[in-house]
């Protein structure tokens, strides 16, 4: 078999960082870790190949190439999706659909000949062994949690990783918390399955040796879902590689807020490299937070726990989410002001969606506000699938006037210096070194943002600043100062 994986294009929205990342000349951010992971379950006879469509087009000669076509995706990439099964169709090729979109909207894609949904580790091998035998079925389903222990390494030689920003691996699946409108418990459970420290090091040991250096994105829901186990084994255990490899990688995650509580677990994470964490803060609201089931947000000081976190040493990206039935006409206001008191650089807000098959689409049902048309799962658009309390035009309105606001020049950089101020990086790790993306980053915006930019007073200013207050961190406010170009060239599409 000739098997093609194919990734369909991520539109441009906050997290494509698009135009950030011309500056260091890399053509996305992540490569497609699922279907990485995927080609290690594939057959080992099979010729496989991998097209990154966010990478490079996918050509009329790549899918003449392959016997069959492999298809994962995310609900934000439904349009490229539909056009890579129609070219596929029309050339006559077969096509197995899975990942996120598939497993919770098959019901709404016609011209596939195979769905495998669920976790691949179950459904894929049952595909296989049917394909093999010539009676492959329409779809393949299960309830059943993969035991991840036994998960294969991805397969990092299909990456092309010179275009990539960062790498990315997974240690664990599943989020203990409930909340009404994420789908992550839905696709993963409810019961944080990790995988052992062997494996993850095995894959650190796999990217090391495939020549990466830089950034590695964990992508799990909820990094510190099993606490005890990171703290006594697998942070130990990735602190001492890193020392031993002379710290070539720096970390990323996702956590819930409750991590501010626990400091010996922030100073190992610090310790081991992490140095960023995207937490969903969702709302200051507390009624809001109560009709989504965020208990874990509830009744705390939000302002002080991303404080905690960032003068622990771990720059705090949040997540926030306005059109919430108790949402009141100020929770615009409310979000600015407590985004910018945090100091929270990278602040992504969106406006609620019913994602297929949480609880709050299954609410939504029910009281019939669910509209005819689906999300696009970006909020550039401001796209809503259910009828919202709050009049659509002022939440419309009042979401764009927010994100605008926050990410014109004179809040943004005043947003990094309240950062820069509170972050406590370990000593060891931030040793002022550039390498050559950092330089091209400097020259590049030195032009871009400090000579013909709009912003080059404040881009000046802050770097005079750090120049002063703490010279190892030029590198990072040089970094934010690109991702604020491109934020602001996300959200200036809005009219009002």
């Amino acid at each position: 078999m000739k098997a093609l994986l194919v990734y369909p294009d991520y539109p441009d929205t906050f997290w494509s960082f698009k135009h950030a990342l011309k500056f260091i000349f890399k053509k996305a951010t992540n490569p497609p870790l699922g279907l990485m992971t995927v080609a290690a379950l594939l057959p080992r006879d099979w010729q496989i190949k991998l097209v990154d469509m966010n990478v490079r087009r996918l050509r009329d000669r790549d899918i003449a190439w392959a016997d069959m076509v492999f298809l994962s995706a995310m609900s934000i990439q439904n349009s490229s999706v539909r056009e890579v099964i129609r070219r596929c169709r029309a050339m006559g090729r077969k096509i197995v659909a899975g990942g996120p979109l598939f497993t919770t909207g098959h019901a709404e894609f016609e011209g596939v000949d195979h769905f495998v949904l669920g976790e691949a580790e179950i459904t894929l091998p049952r595909f296989l062994a049917d394909l093999e035998h010539g009676c492959a079925k329409a779809r393949y389903e299960t309830d059943e949690r993969a035991d991840i222990t036994l998960a294969p390494a991805p397969v990092w030689k299909l990456a092309a990783m010179r275009h990539y920003a960062t790498m990315n691996i997974q240690y664990s699946r599943g989020c203990p918390f409930d909340c009404e409108f994420c789908d992550i418990t839905l696709l993963y459970g409810h019961a944080p399955r990790t995988k052992t420290r062997e494996q993850l090091l095995s894959e650190l040991e796999g990217l090391y040796d495939a020549g990466w250096r830089g950034s590695v994105f964990f992508v799990d829901d909820n990094f510190i879902g099993n606490k005890r186990k990171l703290k006594e084994d697998i942070l130990p255990a990735l602190t001492e590689w890193m020392d031993r490899k002379r710290h070539p990688f720096v970390f990323i995650t996702q956590a819930s807020v409750e991590l501010a509580d626990d400091r010996d677990l922030m100073r190992q994470m610090a310790r081991a490299g992490f140095d960023t964490v995207f937490v969903g803060i969702e709302t200051p609201n507390e009624g809001s937070l109560q009709e989504c089931a965020k208990h874990t947000n509830q009744g705390r000081d939000l302002v002080a726990a991303v404080q905690t976190i960032q003068r622990a040493g771990l720059q705090v990206m949040g997540g926030f989410i306005v059109g919430f039935d108790n949402d009141p006409i100020s929770i615009f206001e409310r979000q600015i002001q407590f985004i910018q008191k945090t100091g929270i650089v990278t602040a992504m807000v969106s406006i609620l969606n019913a994602l297929r098959g949480t609880k709050l689409y299954q609410r939504m049902c029910r009281e019939k506000r669910i509209l005819a048309h689906d999300g696009t799962g970006s909020s550039i658009d401001c796209s809503i699938n259910f009828e919202p309390r709050m009049d659509r035009a002022q939440l419309i309105a009042g979401y764009q006037k927010l994100t605008k606001t926050l990410y014109t020049p004179r809040y943004y950089y005043e947003r990094i210096r309240t950062f820069l101020k509170q972050y406590r990086p370990p000593q060891k790790k931030t040793r002022f070194r550039l390498d050559l993306n950092q330089l091209a980053a400097l020259a590049r915006s030195t032009v871009r943002l400090g000579i013909i930019g709009r912003e080059r007073f404040h881009y000046w200013r802050l770097l005079a600043w750090t120049m002063f207050q703490s010279p190892r961190l030029i590198p990072m406010s040089v970094t934010f100062a690109i991702y604020g170009f491109h934020f602001r060239k996300i959200y200036s599409r809005y009219r009002t």
